[in-house]
């Protein structure tokens, strides 16, 4: 049985791993590991079947630069799966748990660089047909947005302003 829950110390160095062995380099497990000293990962969950960690997802806040004024939206990233455990709906329940925990929190607006074929599922559309440009170089397809709450990006533009640990990542 797989449960979804959130990240505890004792998870630290398991997820740290999980991330490694997920995208076969460090730099996002390393990302995760800088996100969370800094206490800027608002949600981090991990995905747990027969007492063993298979999944993480993670999510951290990014200033959108806008005139007249600056606002506040939230990155998905990383979502990891252990090689073995994917393609068999873990990402999907970490995806879906980590957004209802974004809009438990009062997030109304979240974006992420991923694949284009895997994030529509969830209600992500391209985020320049949207207005919302990055910061750094993302390919128009894989640079995504979802509203959480109606309307939030009614009369909204601007560019997506990372955590200098996504800048370090690229």
């Amino acid at each position: 049985m797989l449960t979804i829950r959130p990240e505890t110390s004792q998870d630290i160095a398991l997820v740290h791993h999980l991330n490694q062995q997920a995208f076969g380099r460090r730099q996002e497990a390393d990302l995760v590991d800088n996100l969370r000293e800094r206490g800027v990962l608002t949600t981090s969950l991990v995905a747990v079947q027969d007492g063993e960690v298979i999944g993480h997802i993670a999510f951290s806040p990014v200033v959108v630069e806008s005139e007249p004024s600056n606002w506040e939206a939230t990155v998905l990233g990383p979502l990891a799966v252990l090689p073995e455990f994917q393609r068999k709906g873990v990402g999907s329940k970490l995806v879906y748990a980590g957004l209802d925990e974004c809009r438990r929190l009062g997030h109304m607006i979240v974006v992420l660089a991923g694949h284009p074929e895997y994030y529509p599922r969830f209600g992500f559309v391209p985020a320049k047909a949207r207005g919302i440009d990055c910061e750094i170089e993302v390919p128009d397809e894989a640079w995504m947005i979802k509203e959480l709450k109606e309307d939030a990006l009614a009369g909204r533009q601007g560019k997506v302003i990372f955590q200098k640990e996504f800048r370090e990542a690229e």
